[in-house]
């Protein structure tokens, strides 16, 4: 008689989820702690992964592709850990420019809550004084992930708004730039040393490459993404 298989290892659900779904990283050097969130998370149909240190955490998000994140995430940090510490972690992020698409909620004891305000002040998303509520939690995760999805969108529209810029021409940039300071047709003709319906060419191919309706829109584009 064949023994019967031994059952799979657990795996994190985050590890197996659709490409887009949101996920909640869990960075805690207990494990009931962790185990604990995580089937908090499952009830409210939320994804987790789980890490046991900073250092754990570290080194999986060296290993994935960029830009990163892809999906909406939020972290539930504990202060205190083995060592790398929260806080130091967190340093790391914000220094990477994850603070907004990866935002940081603080799990800390009554004796770590000024660290935990300072590091809000620094740009982290809450803190979260243990014992906690469940529902207290979940509501600011709920808020934290929505403000990584919409600062993944910004990413997004920032990288498609560079992107049709890298493909202006020279002269359609010269044109662009003389547009948004608001100089009528004849004036660039004049400037550029070219013809008033060259300029209008260029304008429409511009317009139509940025994606925009007007002047006043194809400044506000740039302006908006930091372009």
């Amino acid at each position: 008689m064949v023994p019967p298989a031994p059952p799979a290892p657990p795996t994190s659900a985050a590890r197996f989820a659709r490409p887009g779904l949101p996920v909640v990283y869990i960075v805690d050097d207990e494990e009931v702690v962790r185990d604990a969130l995580a089937w908090l998370l499952r009830s409210r149909r939320l994804l987790s992964e789980g890490f046991a240190s900073a250092d754990a955490f570290a080194a999986w998000l060296e290993a994935q592709p960029q830009p990163w994140p892809c999906a909406p995430g939020c972290m539930l940090l504990d202060v205190r850990m083995p060592g790398t510490s929260g806080l130091a972690l967190f340093e790391r992020l914000a220094d990477a420019g994850l603070a907004a698409t990866l935002p940081v909620i603080f799990l800390t004891g009554h004796g770590d809550v000024p660290t935990a305000v300072a590091a809000v002040k620094r740009g982290a998303f809450d803190f979260v004084e243990k014992p906690f509520s469940n529902n207290a939690l979940v509501d600011r995760i709920e808020q934290a992930l929505a403000k990584s999805a919409a600062a993944l969108e910004a990413r997004q529209q920032r990288d498609a708004a560079a992107g049709a810029l890298s493909e202006l021409t020279e002269r359609e940039r010269e044109v662009m730039q003389l547009v948004i300071e608001g100089r009528p047709n004849k004036l660039i003709a004049d400037e550029l040393r070219i013809s008033v319906r060259t300029v209008e060419v260029h304008r429409a191919r511009v317009f139509e490459k940025m994606n925009v309706r007007s002047a006043v829109e194809l400044a506000n584009l740039l302006r908006e993404r930091g372009l």
